[in-house]
């Protein structure tokens, strides 16, 4: 605490707030005293001055949340102002999730998704690496801070290529190189997406080669796990077997267990995650409030036919032979998540296909007359492949237990969405809008199955702690003052899965750095945020 003879004079002073500094500590009724960018003092500070008071009082004060598992990259290319994120409190996106990020880059992909920029959005900015990315987000400026992983896929894809192929010693060497430049250049880490193609063809010894790579560097591995369905023991792990071998910081995305015969499996896997960490291993995991996922409708073909271009895998559907085997497989998926009426098509790209958002696969293959399978083969090749499907596919229970484990962060596994403009369209899942707000009000106040404080540390202190974020994440003076002011009996999302372009309510106030973006719940245009770098 500041001594009343050393007070001076403040940019901000926040006043007779609830201070739920991040730690896990019970709430302290303090004033809060910014200078610049920093959090300057604590305390009693009636008998300041500033050039701004925000008066606190019922409210709490809290670090910004810290989004431990985001997929946001050119949409802050889009929009700056990453509303979706802001509006609940978040102050910093974690980036790079699921093997997937927008570097490294080939000529050839960077060629292709400059066009589908240009095509979808209009932007022409250009990289193929991590610090091209970041100097285009600088350019703009951003409402929050942002910091990214390295995909595994798009470095696999740059090196290997996208077929399931082991690299070779040469490729293997010039992947661990391409890893380390990009840690060198501020990337956290690396992350998997086992489940998805090119990632996917990896095997468990390639993960560990790079993972020491990663190791060396004081990075962390975050890992979407290879199955998180019938086999996510195995899956855990494997993981788990990644994490002791290459001596890896490891954290385990979106921590779950899909479709309803896997649901008793959720017990097992919380105890072999904190037998791991029990163990010494550097192990947290993370979890959306939702029992609904996300991801691409490709999902839903065989690992097989996911090689190669785009063009490549809408020739196998198109082929007879190939695509009678492809039905097999997507049939079968269908069936384990419980029915078509459990999968709803969440975003096409064409206009002619938007009237499939919102519906579910039983709903179009009943509107279009078609069978299942058909109906997702025709969409696919209409729509080169992009199509976003949500599935429901967890259980509540499940769900209170793993945001309940201490080794368990906060991670919406969306991105910066917008009410208006470019980024309103299709019907995302509502965790880009209400993750934070949701764990604040359905799970701490309606549910609590946690107090306010331990809620408040899964958003902030744990994820900065395990990213080895310097002077975020815990409201301390010296420290960087991002800080979100909130009203924890009002605080919830309102964003659902028919409506989910709605902002979290009772988010009152969001410093960025110092500077105040979120204003009596309305976004002041500031765009704040750093770029933050691995060092």
């Amino acid at each position: 605490m500041m001594g009343c003879s050393l007070r001076n004079r403040f940019d901000i002073v926040i006043r007779n707030g609830r201070i739920v500094d991040g730690s896990g500590a019970a709430p302290l009724l303090a004033d809060l005293g910014i200078r610049n960018d920093r959090i300057i003092a604590i305390g009693d500070l009636s008998a300041a001055t500033a050039d701004r008071i925000i008066d606190a009082e019922t409210l709490a004060v809290a670090p910004g949340f810290i989004d431990m598992h985001t997929h946001t990259d050119i949409e802050l290319l889009v929009n700056p102002r990453a509303e979706s994120k802001i509006h609940q409190g978040v102050t910093t996106e974690v980036a790079g999730n699921c093997g997937s990020s927008p570097f490294p880059l080939t000529e050839q992909d960077r060629l292709e998704a400059l066009t589908q920029r240009q095509a979808r959005y209009g932007i022409n900015d250009n990289w193929t690496d991590i610090s091209g990315f970041y100097r285009a987000l600088k350019k703009r400026g951003t409402s929050v801070n942002y910091l990214s992983l390295t995909g595994h896929g798009d470095l696999r894809a740059a090196v290997v290529g996208k077929n399931d192929v082991i690299p070779s010693a040469s490729q293997m060497e010039l992947m661990k190189v391409l890893l380390a430049e990009s840690m060198e250049a501020g990337s956290f880490g690396m992350s998997t997406g086992l489940e998805y193609a090119p990632g996917s063809y990896a095997k468990t010894d390639e993960l560990i080669e790079l993972c020491k790579v990663v190791a060396r560097k004081n990075g962390i591995y975050s890992t979407h796990m290879r199955n998180e369905d019938d086999s996510v023991e195995e899956a855990f792990a494997e993981a788990l077997q990644i994490c002791r071998a290459a001596g890896v910081s490891t954290e385990v995305s979106h921590f779950k267990a899909c479709n309803k015969n896997n649901w008793p499996k959720i017990d097992h896997l919380l105890e072999m995650l904190q037998t791991a960490a029990d163990a010494g291993y550097p192990v947290l995991a993370d979890r959306y409030p939702y029992n609904a996922w996300s991801t691409g409708l490709t999902s839903f073909l065989p690992l097989w036919a996911r090689q190669g271009s785009t063009d490549e895998i809408l020739a196998r559907l198109q082929n007879p032979a190939d695509a009678t085997n492809i039905r097999e497989y997507t049939l079968t998926r269908g069936a384990k998540i419980g029915g078509w009426d459990r999968i709803v098509i969440a975003d096409c790209r064409s206009d002619e296909n938007r009237i499939w958002e919102g519906l579910s696969i039983e709903e179009c293959t009943r509107q279009s007359n078609r069978p299942a399978f058909d109906f997702i083969r025709d969409l696919l090749v209409e729509e080169r492949g992009r199509v976003g499907v949500i599935g429901f596919a967890m259980d509540e229970n499940n769900l209170k237990k793993v945001l309940a484990s201490p080794l368990v962060c906060i991670g919406s596994d969306g991105n910066a969405k917008s009410p208006v403009g470019l980024l309103s369209e299709g019907k995302p899942h509502p965790r880009s809008y209400g993750t934070f707000a949701r764990v604040l009000g359905r799970y701490c106040r309606e549910e609590k199955i946690f107090d306010l404080s331990t809620a408040v540390h899964k958003m902030t202190g744990l994820p900065a702690q395990k990213l080895g974020l310097r002077q975020r994440g815990i409201l301390a003076e010296g420290n960087f003052a991002d800080i979100t002011i909130f009203n924890p009996a009002t605080v919830a999302d309102k964003a659902t899965f028919s409506d989910p372009h709605q902002f979290a309510q009772g988010i009152q106030y969001v410093l960025v750095n110092g500077i105040v973006t979120i204003e009596n719940g309305k976004h002041t245009g500031a765009v704040a945020g750093e770029i933050l770098r691995h060092v």
